[in-house]
C-alpha cells in the first residue's frame, strides 16, 4: 500500500475540506498527478485500492472528501447548492497546483458516479486545461424507481424546504467483490442520506451536461458498466456521442455493476485507465483553439438554426406565434413586458427593471403576469449574475488594496449602471474614480440620476462611448485598474469584434490590473427568446450565440489576460470571470 498523508484545504466560503495525498513513489522532472473524486455516499478512504492497483508510481494521487461526506464538514449528504460543490472542485484543483507544484496540464481527473457528474460539470463550466479526464459510470440520470419521484420531490421541497432521503442502493448492487461489500456495510463514514436539494440539482446538471457535451474539449475516457442498476446507460452513450473532445475513448464493461473501480474484475477497467493516461503523457498536449467558434462549431450552427423561419403550420411555429400575440396584447399589462416591447428585452432599461425586481403592472392581473415574467429562469440568472459581479468587484478591490492601489473603475457598457453603482456603494472603501460609458444617451440620463441618488457625484461620471472602439478604450481617463464588461459580449456573436474590444481594454489597463467579464455558456430558453423577444437593435429577433467558457478563456488569453476567479449560477446560465492583466 502507498501511504496517504492527510490534510485540509480552505475552499471558497472558508470551509476546511479534508483530502488525502499519496506522494509519488518515483520522482520525475515534472510533477504529475491523478485527482480522484469518489462516488455519492462515499469518501476518499475507500480509494486506497485504486491508488495501489493503478500502479502509476511516478504520479502523485489526491482524493478529497466532498463537503457533507467522510471527514469534511457539513450536514451529511448536503451542500448549500450544487454550484458550491463545483466551485469546491475548482478551489481544490487550484490548491493542489499551488501547494504541490502541479499544473493543470499535468493533471488527470478521475470521477466516479456522482463524482463523475461533478467533474464533468466543472470541466464544462470552468474550462480547465487538463491533460485528461476519466469518467466511470457517470450518474447523469439516476434510476428513480418510484413513479413521478422527481416532480414529487420537487413539490415536497417547495412545501417543506430541504429534505433528506436515504439511498435504496445496497452494497450487493454496487459490486460483486465480497470484501468491498463487507467494507461498505461496516464503514461508519458512509453517508447514506442525500438531500433532495442536491439530488434534484444533480439531475438538472446531468441533463444540461449531456445536452451540451460538445462544449467539453478535454481528452476524455468514459467507462460504462453494462449491468448498472443505479444509473441509466443511454445518457452516458449520448454524452459520448456529443462530446466535443478531439480525443475520446469509450469502453463498455458488460458484466460490471455500478462501482466500476471497485468491481471484482476491476483490473479490466484499471487497465483501460492506465493505458489512457500513458497515451496522454506519451505525446505533447495538443493545442486547441476556439477563436473561430463564431464561424464553425456547435454554437455557430445553433445560432444559424435559430435564425431560420419555422415551417408555418408546425406545432412549434404556432406555439411561438401564440406566445408573441399574448405578449403584445395581454402582456402589455405587465410593466416588464411593456418595457421590453418598447426598448428591447436586452436594453439597459429592461435589465434595470429586472434588477429592481418589483412587479408592476396595470390591474392585479398585470402585476401577476409581471411576477411570472420576473421569475423566469433567465431573469433569475441575471440577478444571480449581479450578485456574482458584486463578489468579483470586492475580490478585485481587496487585491488592488493589498497591492497598495486605490480602486479606479471603468464600465464600458454600463446601461443604467445600477448593478455597478449599488455594488460600489457596499464596498468597505470608496473608489478613487468611476467612469460609466454607454452608447445610448437615454441610459446616460438614468445613470447620472442614479449617481446623484447614491451620493457618488464626486467620484463617478457618465460619458458616451463605444465599447468596441479599441482606440477609445485605450484612451480611458483616469486610467482604470479595473474594467467591467457586463452583459455585452453575450449580445454579439462575432469573435473579431469581441477581440478588438478586449485589445482596447488591455491597452487601457496596466499590468496587474483586473477585468470583470460576463458570459452566457448556456440558456435553457434560447429558442423561446429567439422566437418571441426582440432586441434593442432595430427591434429584430433577439438571437444569441452561446459562447462556451473555454472560448471566452481563449479570447481573454489572446488579449493578455489570465482568469483568476470565476462564479457561475446553479443553472449554469451566466458566468462572471475575474481576469488579471499579464
Amino acid at each position: 500500500m502507498r501511504r496517504a498523508e492527510q490534510s485540509e484545504f480552505t475552499t471558497h466560503d472558508g470551509s476546511r475540506l479534508f483530502y488525502r495525498y499519496w506522494p509519488p513513489l518515483r520522482e520525475t522532472d515534472v510533477t504529475r498527478a491523478i485527482l480522484l473524486f469518489h462516488r455519492g455516499h462515499e469518501h476518499s478512504g475507500r480509494l486506497q485500492h485504486v491508488v495501489d492497483e493503478l500502479r502509476l508510481d511516478d504520479f502523485a494521487f489526491f482524493a478529497w472528501d466532498a463537503r457533507g461526506h467522510g471527514r469534511s464538514p457539513g450536514e451529511r449528504g448536503d451542500s448549500p447548492s450544487f454550484s458550491v460543490l463545483i466551485r469546491d472542485i475548482e478551489r481544490f484543483v487550484r490548491h493542489v497546483g499551488e501547494s504541490y507544484g502541479v499544473t493543470p496540464e499535468n493533471m488527470v481527473v478521475i470521477g466516479q458516479s456522482v463524482g463523475a457528474v461533478l467533474v464533468a460539470t466543472w470541466v464544462h463550466d470552468y474550462a480547465p486545461r487538463l491533460r485528461g479526464v476519466v469518467l466511470t459510470a457517470p450518474a447523469f440520470s439516476v434510476r428513480l424507481y418510484v413513479p413521478l419521484a422527481r416532480p414529487g420531490l420537487g413539490l415536497l421541497q417547495r412545501v417543506f424546504g430541504n429534505l433528506f432521503i436515504n439511498s435504496y442502493v445496497k452494497a450487493k448492487f454496487l459490486t460483486r467483490d465480497t470484501a468491498r461489500i463487507a467494507s461498505y456495510d461496516s464503514d461508519p463514514l458512509i453517508t447514506r442520506a442525500i438531500s433532495v436539494r442536491v439530488l434534484l440539482r444533480l439531475l438538472d446538471a446531468g441533463e444540461r451536461i449531456v445536452a451540451d457535451a460538445q462544449a467539453i474539449r478535454v481528452p476524455l475516457l468514459l467507462l460504462i458498466s453494462g449491468k448498472d442498476w443505479v444509473v441509466h446507460r443511454t445518457p452516458q452513450e449520448v454524452f459520448f456521442e456529443r462530446l466535443g473532445s478531439p480525443l475520446k475513448e469509450r469502453h463498455l464493461l458488460p458484466d460490471f455493476l455500478h462501482d466500476t473501480l471497485g468491481e471484482r474484475d476491476r483490473e479490466i477497467a484499471l487497465a483501460h485507465i492506465r493505458g489512457f493516461v500513458g497515451r496522454l503523457f506519451a505525446a505533447p498536449q495538443a493545442a486547441d483553439s476556439l477563436l473561430d467558434a463564431d464561424r464553425r462549431g456547435h454554437t455557430h450552427d445553433e445560432e444559424v438554426a435559430l435564425g431560420r423561419p419555422l415551417p408555418p403550420l408546425s406545432a412549434a411555429n404556432l406555439k411561438y406565434t401564440a406566445t408573441r400575440l399574448a405578449m403584445r396584447t395581454l402582456g402589455r399589462l405587465s410593466g416588464g413586458i411593456r418595457t421590453g416591447l418598447e426598448t428591447g428585452f436586452d436594453s439597459g432599461s429592461s435589465l434595470d427593471y429586472v434588477y429592481r425586481n418589483q412587479a408592476e403592472g396595470r390591474l392585479l392581473i398585470g402585476r401577476l403576469i409581471d411576477r411570472l415574467y420576473l421569475d423566469s429562469i433567465g431573469w433569475r440568472g441575471i440577478r444571480e449574475r449581479r450578485r456574482h459581479l458584486a463578489a468579483a468587484l470586492l475580490h478585485a478591490a481587496r487585491a488592488l488594496r493589498a497591492a497598495g492601489q486605490r480602486l479606479r473603475i471603468a464600465d464600458i457598457a454600463a446601461g443604467h449602471g445600477r448593478y455597478l453603482l449599488e455594488a460600489v456603494a457596499e464596498l468597505p472603501e470608496r473608489p478613487e474614480s468611476i467612469v460609466l460609458r454607454d452608447l445610448c444617451e437615454v441610459n446616460g440620463e438614468r445613470c447620472r440620476s442614479l449617481i446623484g441618488q447614491l451620493g457618488l457625484d464626486e467620484i463617478a461620471r457618465f460619458e458616451c462611448g463605444d465599447a468596441f472602439d479599441e482606440a477609445q478604450l485605450a484612451a480611458l481617463a483616469p486610467r482604470p485598474n479595473l474594467i467591467v464588461v457586463s452583459g455585452l459580449y453575450e449580445l454579439f456573436s462575432e469573435n473579431d469584434r469581441v477581440s478588438g474590444s478586449l485589445r482596447g481594454v488591455a491597452r487601457a489597463i496596466d499590468r496587474g490590473g483586473y477585468l470583470i467579464c460576463t458570459n452566457q455558456p448556456w440558456h435553457p430558453q434560447l429558442e423561446l427568446i429567439a422566437r418571441t423577444l426582440t432586441s434593442h437593435r432595430d427591434h429584430q429577433p433577439w438571437i444569441m450565440r452561446r459562447r462556451t467558457q473555454a472560448e471566452l478563456d481563449d479570447l481573454l488569453r489572446t488579449a493578455g489576460f489570465a482568469k483568476v476567479e470565476q462564479w457561475i449560477d446553479d443553472w449554469g446560465i451566466f458566468t462572471v470571470s475575474l481576469a488579471r492583466r499579464l
